[in-house]
């Protein structure tokens, strides 16, 4: 049985070098215009879109996978970022427990980020470009079998001219004639068909790699702009709780020289205006001012309450009328340069805490 085996092993070994031979050889002949060649110039357009298309399909797919490996790169210098910032964080400052949970929900959005492109756009492009080996692969047989249906017609129509006609070898060669011809239009007629719809499939293709990578991308960079505000809000509160310490500290020191002087103009102190305290020694400042901020960006009001900052304004804050009233976040105060121009208590408005920077 193993003879037989090496024997058909051989066999195909023999057919497959004489099928090379044989096209090598009607190449050469239609190379030197001795035999004419079948030519399909629309088929020729459709592969030469099919090898465009290929060429796109893999560069998309090439560059997605380099902007994955991008976002990975960011997601773990954004971990190492929050890891050290966490390492440092003392117990006792502000929103230790916040900072905490804002370092992972930063992660959960890097994580989930990641995962939608890998998921909705990398591997619909890879689905996409898994069909091209296929098709590549029937193309190039197809021209094979068009160049073995070349040569077997040129085989039948030397024996058909020939002086001494051999019917038997007419017979067998218009048989293969036949067998070559119907292999060769079935590629054909099958890739006829393909190869449009795979070329306008293209569109739909890209359409949903990148509308699925933009819509995460618009979801990625909105919550991220969230979080990035809550740090931002956090170092903002734990400036102040430093300036508050520091300011408790300096009172500390001064007590006692504080009580001391206290004790010896009592008299003086009990006669003094209620106005002087309220609104500060000159009588300058409105009431319930607490203390100025200088805007350090600007804000456009978007309701009547508020107020219209640029950059430098002076702002003198005082307190809320209602503290229901206050919102997290928001101040209640005058601009001073129309404060001290018109003394107008109507003028005061709302602005955003973080827009500013106290003085």
């Amino acid at each position: 049985m193993a003879e037989i085996g090496k024997g058909v092993t051989a066999g195909k070994l023999a057919i497959n070098v004489q099928k090379r031979l044989t096209r090598a050889q009607e190449k050469v002949l239609q190379k030197l215009g001795k035999a004419d060649e079948t030519r399909d110039v629309a088929f020729e357009e459709m592969v030469s879109k099919f090898t465009k298309q290929m060429g796109e399909g893999t560069k998309l797919q090439k560059d997605l996978k380099a902007y994955q490996a991008a976002v990975k790169t960011m997601h773990e210098a954004s971990r190492r970022l929050q890891d050290c910032l966490a390492d440092m964080y003392e117990p006792d400052w502000f929103g230790k427990e916040e900072m905490d949970t804002l370092a992972e929900d930063t992660d959960t959005l890097w994580l989930d980020y990641h995962q939608n492109i890998t998921d909705k756009s990398l591997l619909s492009v890879d689905t996409y470009l898994a069909q091209f080996p296929d098709i590549k692969a029937r193309i190039a047989k197809r021209d094979r079998k068009m160049v073995d249906f070349d040569s077997a017609r040129h085989h039948f129509a030397s024996l058909q001219k020939g002086k001494k006609k051999d019917e038997a070898k007419i017979a067998k060669a218009e048989e293969e004639l036949g067998r070559a011809q119907r292999i060769f239009e079935e590629l054909n007629v099958e890739l006829q068909d393909e190869l449009p719809v795979l070329w306008d499939s293209r569109v739909g293709v890209y359409v949903n790699a990148f509308q699925s990578l933009a819509g995460h991308q618009e979801k990625f960079h909105r919550e991220m702009g969230k979080l990035t505000q809550n740090l931002n809000d956090i170092m903002t509160k734990l400036e102040e709780q430093k300036e508050l310490k520091k300011d408790g500290t300096s009172e500390a020191k001064m007590g006692d020289g504080a009580k001391s002087e206290e004790v010896n103009h009592s008299d003086s102190a009990s006669s003094a205006p209620k106005s002087a305290v309220t609104n500060g020694s000159d009588g300058e400042l409105p009431p319930g001012f607490i203390y100025k901020v200088k805007a350090v960006h600007e804000y456009a009001a978007t309701d009547g309450d508020e107020l219209e900052l640029k950059i430098g304004d002076t702002v003198l804050v005082v307190a809320f009328d209602n503290p229901d009233e206050q919102d997290d976040g928001w101040l209640m105060g005058f601009l001073e340069s129309s404060w001290l121009q018109n003394k107008d208590l109507s003028t005061k408005g709302v602005f955003p805490e973080n827009f500013t920077q106290k003085i």
